[in-house]
This record gives structure tokens, C-alpha cells and sequence, in this order.
């Protein structure tokens, strides 16, 4: 990280320095929060979790060099320097606020229901072909992520692709006050967690909470095709741009053509200039991601040649849409999470096979009061989809048995994974493709893991 220095940080968090004055002009090295990620130099920030308090590790951090640490409670009888604060949590986000303040760098903040990480992916590679980018990693888009995200920063990187997820109100504005995004992205407005926003109306107004703290001209960039983004016309003097399907976006996308599996062509066109380009991941949704990602290479001074090469150069990350191939089946590992808009999307991939099609379906949490109508609605489609093996897998996953149900399409209900797991090879057949898909809380990593290890 860039360099920050122990009465910057005591400064920055508004705590009080204990310890060594002679050590307040000493830079730290990095910024960590697990003990067991702490090297020579870092600042420890302990955080006191619903299972174990971090300030139980201040010791052993210590020994293992940490410069300094963060602390809640004043330390007895200790030789090394420590913060005290009154939460190491807001903490951290002040200091992340302080420390994004002094980059030179422009971010790009993407929220969104549904795609958020594979849009991240994607305007990290297109961005890649001109700049050194920093992208979130793995699930780190939250207000004890995205500070963390922020740390990771150094001279080197000229672009950070941040990705922001909340649940509740109020969230966005407290991510967006560290990130402080030069270019806003929306992917669309679904349904997700719900028990704390109600609607989509309430989805949108948390999910807009990130332009509080754009900078100064901060470009908004929105996907015209959703009824509610659409809606967004201005903010603060500047009007969004859009991406789509029709031509009357800043980015639209016509010619397009399913490559089954192996992903999407399409033409993208961006005002005066269109580009043919092939999409090498599955799905009708990468269509958008690939939009936004060309709208903000164009905005950072990508040329139609370099946003078309970071387009075909996208790779899948592991649970997201991602392809294993294995002696007996083709995998869509897209186990990550799931709501009932990112599920039928991944269905619609599926349907897309020339194989036997089978989805592994589990439950979809956050959902509220309408949790098993929406779960129906799921299976549904995935009979609408003629998948020929519908295979649900937890409590709440029984009404998505019941909407699969209602056709000729084969459906199998499994109160647990373990009770699938037992006989797993009793329903799949060598040449299958499976989809793969439930909330993270379901921990379906580990039918995927199952599946590549069977021999049909």
C-alpha cells in the first residue's frame, strides 16, 4: 500500500496514540483484519465478530512484527504501540475514506441485483488492455471488504473496479463515502434482499445511494433496459449514459447470436464506431455486461480495437457461470448465490446445451415475505425451459420441486445435500450438463466438488 504513517492513521480514525513517539512518523506496510494474514509492518485492526473477537490476536500479531495495532480497550503491560479507538470497524472505514482521499487513481463503483461480479470481470478486462487494474476479489464488496479492497492499492495500479453489495439502507452511502467513484455502474434492479428493502422501488433508492459520493463530474452509467433505472434521468446536473438493446443508448448491441455453451456473438455499437465481438461466456445477460464494460473503456480512452480485445479476452472466475468439463459431465459451476432473476438467467444458459440438461437448484435466501412464490416462479421456468432434470435441494427449494412440477419435466426433491450427495449417481447420466446454483449459504461448492469426481 501507499505509504501511512502511524500519526496519519491516530489522526485519520481520531484515535489516541499509545506507545513509542519516536515510532508516530513510521510508515505502515499494509492493513489486516485476519491475524493470520498480518506480515512485518502492518496495522492489525481487530474486529469483534459474532464468534471471535480480534483483540485476542493482538498478542500473537505483535510477535509476528505488526507495527501497530488498532484497539478497543486500553492494553496493559505491552512494550508495542497500539490506536485506541472507539470502533475498530468505523475505524477502518475512515481510514480506508482517508486513504482513497490521497490516490491518484479513478474507480469505478458497480452495484447492481443480478451481475455485479461478472460486470466487475468485464470492465476489468477491457480496462485491462490500456491500464493496471486493481479489481475486487472474491467477496470483498462489503463495508468490511471494500476498505480492505481499497488498502490493496499501490503506485502501480491506475484503475480500481470496486464492487459494491448491500442489503439494507443506508449501506451504499457508507461504501460509497470510502470509494468515492469517478464512474457510477448499475447493472439492473431485481429482486434481492428484500426483507430489508421491500421492493424494487427501495432497491433502487439504496443502490442510487452510491452517487452521494462521486466525484466532482463522476460519469453514471446505467442499463436502459431496466424499468426503473431508466427512471434515473439526472443527478446533479449530469445525465446519465445508458446501455441496451436499442438503438437509441449510448451502447446498444444488435446481431446477436446464442453460441450455445461456448458463449455470444454480437455487434456493439458506441455512437459513430461498431465493433463485432464474440463473448466467450455463456448467456443472454453477458450481452449487458459486455455494454457497460465497452462504456467504460470508451469513457477512459479505450479505443473500439482495445475494448473489443478485453471483451474476448474475459475469463470465468469459479461459481460464476464458470465451465468444467469433466469425463462425464459438462459443469456450469454458477453456485456463488442466487436470487430468482440471476437463477432463471443461469436456467436460460442451460437451455441453451445440446445434452441431457439437469439443474441442481437450492434454496435462495433474503427473499421475504414472498420467498415461496418466487421460489415457484424458478421452477417454473426451468419447465418452461424443457430442462430435462429438475434436481431441488433444501427447505425452501420444495416450492421450487412444486413449479417445476407443473409439466413433463422430471423432478427430484432432496430435503438436504447430503441426502443428494448419497446418490447423486442414481439421476445423472455420463454426457449430462448441470447447472449448478443456490444461495452461498447453501455451501454448494461441495456438490460441485462431488460432481467431478463421478465416473458414469
Amino acid at each position: 500500500m501507499k505509504a501511512m504513517t502511524l500519526r496519519e492513521i491516530a489522526t485519520a480514525c481520531s484515535g489516541h496514540y499509545y506507545g513509542d513517539i519516536t515510532k508516530l512518523d513510521m510508515e505502515v506496510t499494509g492493513v489486516a483484519i485476519d491475524s493470520r494474514k498480518v506480515e512485518e509492518g502492518f496495522l492489525f485492526v481487530p474486529i469483534k465478530g459474532a464468534r471471535v473477537d480480534g483483540h485476542s490476536f493482538i498478542p500473537q500479531v505483535m510477535e509476528k512484527g505488526a507495527l501497530c495495532t488498532l484497539s478497543e480497550v486500553a492494553l496493559e503491560d505491552v512494550s508495542h504501540p497500539y490506536i485506541m479507538v472507539d470502533s475498530s470497524e468505523q475505524a477502518l472505514k475512515d481510514l480506508a475514506e482517508h486513504y482513497r482521499k490521497a490516490l491518484d487513481i479513478k474507480v469505478i463503483g458497480i452495484t447492481g441485483s443480478v451481475g455485479k461480479t461478472s460486470t466487475k470481470e468485464m470492465i476489468a478486462s477491457v480496462l485491462s488492455q490500456k491500464y493496471n487494474v486493481l479489481k475486487t476479489a472474491g467477496n470483498f464488496n462489503n463495508e468490511i471488504g471494500l476498505p480492505l479492497t481499497i488498502f490493496n492499492i499501490r503506485d502501480e495500479h491506475e484503475v480500481a473496479v470496486l464492487e459494491m453489495g448491500i442489503s439494507d439502507f443506508g449501506e451504499m452511502h457508507r461504501l460509497a463515502k470510502m470509494a468515492r467513484p469517478d464512474i457510477c455502474v448499475i447493472t439492473n434492479i431485481g429482486l434481492c434482499h428484500l426483507e430489508n428493502l421491500g421492493d424494487r422501488d427501495g432497491i433502487l433508492k439504496a443502490k442510487t445511494e452510491m452517487f452521494d459520493f462521486a466525484q466532482p463530474n463522476a460519469t453514471i452509467i446505467l442499463n436502459g433496459d431496466d424499468d426503473k433505472l431508466i427512471t434515473v434521468k439526472d443527478w446533479d446536473g449530469y445525465a446519465p449514459l445508458y446501455f441496451g438493446l436499442s438503438t437509441g443508448m449510448n451502447a446498444f448491441a444488435k446481431d446477436i447470436h446464442s453460441l450455445s455453451l461456448k458463449g455470444t456473438s454480437c455487434t456493439i455499437c458506441l455512437g459513430d464506431n461498431s465493433f463485432e465481438v464474440t463473448i466467450p461466456i455463456p448467456g443472454h445477460h453477458m450481452v449487458y455486461n459486455a455494454l457497460a464494460g465497452a462504456l467504460v473503456g470508451l469513457e477512459l480512452g479505450l479505443n473500439a480495437e482495445e475494448i473489443k480485445a478485453g471483451i474476448e479476452a474475459l475469463v470465468p472466475v469459479s461459481g460464476r457461470n464458470n465451465l468444467i468439463e469433466t469425463n462425464s459431465l459438462m459443469i456450469i459451476d454458477d453456485c456463488y448465490n442466487a436470487n430468482p432473476v440471476s437463477t432463471k438467467a443461469s436456467l436460460d444458459v442451460l437451455a441453451t446445451a445440446d445434452t441431457r440438461k439437469v439443474a441442481i437448484l437450492g434454496d435462495m435466501f433474503e427473499l421475504g415475505e414472498n420467498e415461496k412464490e418466487l421460489h415457484y416462479g424458478v421452477g417454473k421456468h426451468a419447465a418452461e425451459k424443457k430442462i430435462d432434470l429438475v434436481i431441488c435441494i433444501g427447505e425452501l427449494s420444495e416450492n421450487t420441486a412444486k413449479g417445476a412440477s407443473y409439466s413433463n419435466t422430471e423432478v427430484r426433491y432432496f430435503e438436504t445435500k447430503a441426502e443428494f450427495l448419497s446418490q447423486a449417481d442414481k439421476f445423472l447420466k455420463k454426457g449430462d450438463t448441470v447447472l449448478v446454483k443456490a444461495s452461498h449459504g447453501m455451501e454448494f461448492p461441495e456438490i460441485v466438488e462431488k460432481l467431478k469426481e463421478l465416473s458414469l
